[in-house]
């Protein structure tokens, strides 16, 4: 089976297994997203959501974020760890937001690029989940999945397996994927500790070939 052809049927055998997969950030408004990505690293959607609504309430706009002083932004974020290093960056990012883009979060892979905090994983979920365009977003379940499913070739790199996806995940089906491989990895395909038989992708999957 070729790879487009593994694709197909992975793309159909999730979708019926997981129909109603979607982002386990409490999106919001897309600025609000931003945060909760920078967020994220290294700390569970969970804990972000738990932790984000007080950070809103407090400043609900860019603007109000931008101008805020970055101790109080550490305070509210501290549950989330790192936060000194996400505190400066989402302070930061705000303020290219409001100076640069008018407080709207660019809809291109390139000027998302350019906000500080903001990697190519981050960029590709804003892309999908507020603009609706094409999206890859290679974190650690899709990484693991793909490569053990034989979608890719097992590298660990994420721009790697960003690129590969491209070649055999069409654009409409992008997204949604990426949730996918999130729910099937945290349910059955667990790192460590996979449910093989009780896997949608049992006997496709290459590692049970």
């Amino acid at each position: 089976m070729r790879k487009k052809e593994l694709a197909a049927e992975v793309i159909e055998r999730l979708k019926k297994e997981y129909p109603d997969s979607v982002c386990t950030l409490d999106i919001g408004q897309a600025w609000q997203l931003l945060v909760s990505v920078r967020l994220a690293a290294q700390c569970t959607d969970k804990r972000v959501n738990e932790t984000v609504p007080e950070l809103f309430a407090k400043y609900p706009t860019p603007e109000a974020l931008a101008a805020a002083d970055i101790e109080d932004i550490e305070r509210i974020v501290h549950p989330c760890g790192l936060y000194k290093t996400k505190a400066r960056d989402i302070k930061l990012c705000m303020n290219k937001l409001c100076t640069e883009f008018g407080g709207k979060v660019p809809d291109t892979m390139e000027e998302l690029l350019s906000l500080p905090g903001v990697g190519r994983k981050s960029a590709n979920l804003i892309l999908g989940d507020i603009f609706g365009k094409e999206s890859y977003v290679c974190d650690t379940h899709c990484i693991r999945l793909t490569g053990r499913i034989g979608l890719t070739d097992g590298s660990k790199d994420p721009l790697s397996v960003e690129m590969q996806l491209r070649k055999i995940i069409p654009p409409d089906e992008s997204g949604d994927f990426c949730h996918r491989l999130v729910d099937h990895g945290r349910a059955v395909c667990r790192a460590g500790k996979p449910s093989c038989e009780e896997c949608v992708l049992n006997g496709i999957c290459k590692k049970k070939i």
